[in-house]
């Protein structure tokens, strides 16, 4: 049986990435992000560069690749984490 119709029309609330239903605390999570290889090499090229990118860049960056801000902000953060664990290895 269809829902009533004010249901479906809310769109659900986003927060830091995770979709939230209802707000009763069950979150379904976006589908991971599969980067092009064009990306990447564009973001490992960049990161080479520099490991912190200020916002004006980063906006560049996302605009320039298609991405959301998020996306890169986070890929940074993950690409920050796993080089300081490979340089802790030596």
């Amino acid at each position: 049986s269809p829902l009533p119709p004010q249901e479906h029309e809310k769109p659900p609330a986003i927060a830091n990435g995770e979709l939230r239903i209802n707000g009763k605390g069950k979150k379904l999570r976006k589908p991971r992000t599969i980067y092009s290889s064009l990306q990447l090499q564009a973001l490992n090229q960049r990161f080479q560069q520099t490991q912190y990118l200020a916002l004006p860049e980063r906006a560049e960056l996302a605009a320039q690749l298609g991405l959301t801000q998020t996306q890169v902000k986070i890929w940074f953060q993950n690409k920050r984490s796993k080089y300081k664990k490979i340089m802790k290895q030596g």
